[in-house]
């Protein structure tokens, strides 16, 4: 059965206002937005929806339904093809005159609005389409799409229900683009895992919980002398390399980069359990040794000439961990402090005075269980008693066991 324009726009805006905003996000809006328009007569084969986000390396989210079974959240990321495919897009036009622009599909081939868009939507079968504009309350605009297989295309009463329905899409597409740009960037500057912890409330300075995790400090060799000698734009170059291969080394093994502090990283490795705290520091092993194998890459490819080769110590050591917020009653940082914080920045000073490439705690050998290949026992500022550690050669292979035995003393037996 058709329900009148009126009625449908009514049901479908008591929606937007009142059962929408607790989906997850835009995906979820525009399939079930498409939906209840099918449902009430309104003939939509394709939804979309393109917003402008706050990412470092994201342009744009788009969120695709079309009547085939599509459910696809897209990211545009800046580029040639994607700056190109704008600029001939009816999106670009609404962005521009800020009013809807609508595309007869089956009759405008070889016309000034046949974009290629619509071009592609020919050939699948679609013959209307029509872009609108969604007011944002801070006077951005963002655009949501709807195009239908429909023989005769949409009719006057299909338009107006898309008019009546756009100010509260908008509003509700808004919150969800608030919650993902607080999302983004709280990710973005303190990591997932402190982000998620912020956003739920925890933002007093003072809270947070004790938690056991291994700790990972790593550093570049010679960095003063090289920050001293590098132009400013070849040095901030050569840290994004650096860093990059850190944070996706941690994050591909379950670790989370908490802060960069000049040329160091400081990442965790939490556990809870016996089990997950072998798995921990077998992790952080996992993630030294690739972050050694991705400088050494990045190294061989010799992208920047003016840049000297990376050189990285990494120091492991566990423990418990406070993890919550530090700071003045106006600026505070999310970070894990403690006596094991102290060890493990110790131990990557070690690495450096001892020239060496990864050096690993007795705590962090005794979660693997393995002892073995003792490197020696020092005397580090700020603690009483020496330091044992141990020098995994983590570049023998593309695995190791969890006692890895070969260490310096090892390897020298070997010989």
């Amino acid at each position: 059965m058709v329900l009148e324009a009126p009625l449908v726009a009514a049901d479908v805006v008591q929606w937007l206002y009142s059962d929408a905003p607790q989906l997850d996000g835009t995906l979820e809006i525009v399939s079930e937005l498409a939906q209840r328009l099918r449902a009430g007569g309104v003939p939509v084969d394709r939804a979309t929806t393109g917003i402008w986000i706050v990412h470092p390396n994201v342009r744009a989210e788009g969120s695709i339904w079309d009547s085939e079974g599509t459910r696809e959240l897209r990211r545009y990321v800046p580029g040639e093809d994607a700056d190109a495919n704008y600029e001939s897009s009816p999106i670009k036009r609404v962005h521009e005159t800020k009013q809807p622009v609508r595309v007869d599909i089956s009759n405008c081939a070889g016309t000034d609005d046949d974009f290629p868009v619509c071009q592609e939507l020919r050939e699948e079968g679609y013959t209307d389409y029509i872009a609108l504009p969604m007011p944002f309350s801070d006077g951005s605009v963002k655009v949501a799409t709807f195009a239908t297989k429909a023989p005769k295309g949409f009719s006057g009463g299909n338009l107006s229900v898309f008019d009546s329905i756009m100010r509260p899409l908008a509003l509700v597409c808004e919150l969800k683009s608030l919650r993902r740009t607080a999302e983004t960037v709280l990710n973005t500057y303190v990591g997932p895992r402190a982000g998620l912890k912020v956003l739920d409330g925890t933002t007093r300075r003072g809270e947070g919980e004790w938690i056991k995790a291994v700790i990972s400090f790593a550093d570049i060799r010679g960095f003063t002398r090289l920050s001293n000698s590098l132009p400013a734009d070849k040095l901030v170059l050569f840290l994004n390399k650096y860093f990059g291969a850190m944070t996706e080394a941690v994050e591909a093994h379950g670790g989370e980069v908490l802060k960069f502090i000049g040329d160091e990283v400081m990442a965790i490795f939490p556990y809870e359990t016996e089990e997950e705290a072998k798995s921990a520091a077998y992790n952080a092993l996992l993630a030294a040794r690739d972050t050694l194998k991705k400088i050494g890459e990045i190294n061989q490819q010799k992208t920047c000439m003016v840049t000297p080769d990376m050189s990285v110590g990494i120091a492991l050591h566990a423990g418990d961990v406070f993890y919550g917020n530090v700071g003045s009653e106006t600026r505070l940082d999310f970070t894990v402090v403690g006596p094991a914080v102290n060890l493990a920045a110790r131990i990557a000073e070690l690495a450096k005075d001892l020239g060496r490439e990864v050096l690993v705690s007795d705590n962090v050998a005794g979660l693997m269980g393995c002892r073995s290949g003792l490197f020696g026992s020092y005397h580090v500022k700020g603690f009483d008693d020496p330091v044992s550690v141990y020098s995994p050669n983590l570049t023998s292979g593309e695995k190791f066991d969890n006692c890895p035995d070969i260490t310096v003393a090892r390897a020298l037996e070997e010989n």
